[in-house]
């Protein structure tokens, strides 16, 4: 099968595959009850492997192995896409298909010394993981809350930060910064599969589901690891999973969806009222009360949490005021009085960790090989740097980012002083910036983050679209 033929069979495929999903989270939503039956047929189907291989391939862990050494452009080159997916769905088709130990990768922690586990599925496995989440996925949106907005379609960061924003400028005052010790390590098989078995009745899925629970783990050291407990970060599944494990949390403080009448009832009788946010295994709950109230209400999500085997890590579990402010996402959310006047509202504003983080990088970048042209320097740090600021421009960083502009000025024109020591300040800027003073390199500028403008990000709450109309 040559390029063009490829891509309009994929095309097809996802028009199928689309009508499908559609189908399965309207009956899921139609009836909250409902027990799916012969799934399996989907997640064989030649149309959903079709459209799991291109969502695999054009991800960039394609170019990363598994224990089996396969990448897709292995797979494009040596098999060829249509016999590896032809026999991937014997494989599947008559159940003997078996998944791979997922190959270790341990990886720091961002701000801190520590490592956390990274597991790289084999690329068959992967596709596979990927079919199943095409199939899976629009029966668990039914049941999935507004207040979780982690690894969910349509949904992002910005959502989750804007819900406390929002809520924090509007009496919540008190916050309950939750931290889940090493959630994603220490998820029960048992309960996890219970809550999958709600909604999942073909016994031929969960099979499939539990075997890539079950598959091990192939260590850096190089010995074989199994796995009671938990799914690897880094599987296609693993965010659907752990959604259906963490869905408890929002279940269970799924009563501040309550309308104004009785949110004020509820104050009158000296009683919280509170609104949970969360983004994965990050989430804070914003509470309109007092701290003792703030306080029973931690309490209580360290109970629920406990039923799936989980827990909160007393250090980073914090309880805080919206005056003292909070870190979530990478942002800092925190009430302050507007300068010229005496009122006083909550700015979402990028956090020290983040600033912090990225001029690491820049200082990284710029102790490089002072033999590469400036023009390799330069593209390095502006991809970086637009990814950066337009993760952050939708907030109060335009101080932030002026911050960052002079702190790059000074790493860039330190390399080119390490690059050209006897070269002067004078021909230094003849020779290396646009207008006398910016630094550039012929046509290349390097990004200004000061020039990037920053506006607020609305909370959409439950405007948030669906991928699955239910109308459709």
């Amino acid at each position: 099968m040559n390029t063009d033929e490829l891509e309009h069979a994929v095309l097809v495929a996802q028009r199928r595959v689309l009508e499908i999903q559609t189908k399965l989270h309207r009956w899921a939503t139609d009836d909250p009850d409902r027990r799916f039956d012969d799934l399996f047929n989907l997640v064989a189907d030649p149309g959903f492997l079709l459209v799991a291989w291109d969502r695999v391939r054009s991800n960039k862990g394609a170019r990363t192995a598994g224990v089996d050494g396969q990448t897709a452009r292995y797979v494009e080159a040596v098999q060829g896409v249509e016999v590896f997916l032809d026999q991937l769905r014997a494989e599947v088709k008559d159940r003997s298909f078996r998944p791979l130990p997922v190959r270790e990768r341990m990886i720091p922690k961002p701000g801190t010394k520590k490592r956390r586990r990274l597991g790289i599925p084999a690329l068959r496995d992967r596709v596979v993981q990927a079919a199943l989440k095409l199939v899976l996925e629009p029966i668990f949106e039914a049941d999935f809350l507004p207040c979780s907005y982690g690894f969910r379609p349509k949904r992002r960061t910005h959502d989750a930060v804007a819900e406390v924003h929002h809520f924090a400028s509007r009496s919540y005052e008190w916050i309950v910064e939750g931290d889940i010790k090493s959630c994603f390590d220490e998820i029960p098989h048992s309960a996890l599969m219970d809550r999958v078995r709600r909604r999942i009745g073909d016994k031929r899925v969960l099979a499939l589901v539990k075997a890539f629970l079950k598959a091990g783990i192939f260590t850096e050291d190089g010995t074989l690891q199994e796995t009671g407990m938990g799914t690897p970060q880094g599987g296609i599944l693993s965010p659907v999973i752990a959604n259906v494990a963490l869905s408890v949390l929002d279940e269970h403080f799924a009563e501040s969806r309550l309308n104004s009448d009785e949110r004020a009832k509820r104050r009158y009788r000296g009683l919280a009222v509170y609104r949970l946010a969360r983004y994965a295994d990050d989430w804070v709950l914003a509470v309109s009360g007092t701290r003792a109230q703030a306080e029973a209400l931690c309490a209580q999500a360290a109970e629920v949490l406990s039923t799936m085997g989980l827990r909160l890590s007393p250090e980073k579990t914090l309880i805080t005021h919206i005056d003292e402010g909070l870190d979530f996402l990478g942002w800092r959310i925190q009430r302050h009085r507007k300068r010229g006047t005496d009122k006083h509202y909550v700015y979402v504003y990028p956090a020290k960790k983040a600033l912090h983080a990225v001029m690491a990088k820049i200082k990284a970048l710029c102790w490089q090989d002072t033999n590469l042209p400036l023009e390799a320097l330069l593209h390095r740090l502006n991809s970086m740097l637009r990814g950066w600021t337009t993760y952050f421009r939708n907030g109060c960083s335009s101080t932030t980012f002026a911050y960052v502009r002079a702190y790059l000025w000074r790493r860039v024109f330190g390399w080119l002083r390490r690059k050209h020591p006897k070269t002067t300040w004078k021909e230094l800027r003849r020779r290396y910036t646009c207008d006398g003073w910016w630094p550039a390199d012929g046509e290349v500028i390097l990004f200004n983050p000061a020039g990037v403008s920053t506006r607020r990000y609305y909370y959409r709450g439950t405007k948030i679209p669906q991928p699955w109309p239910i109308g459709a």
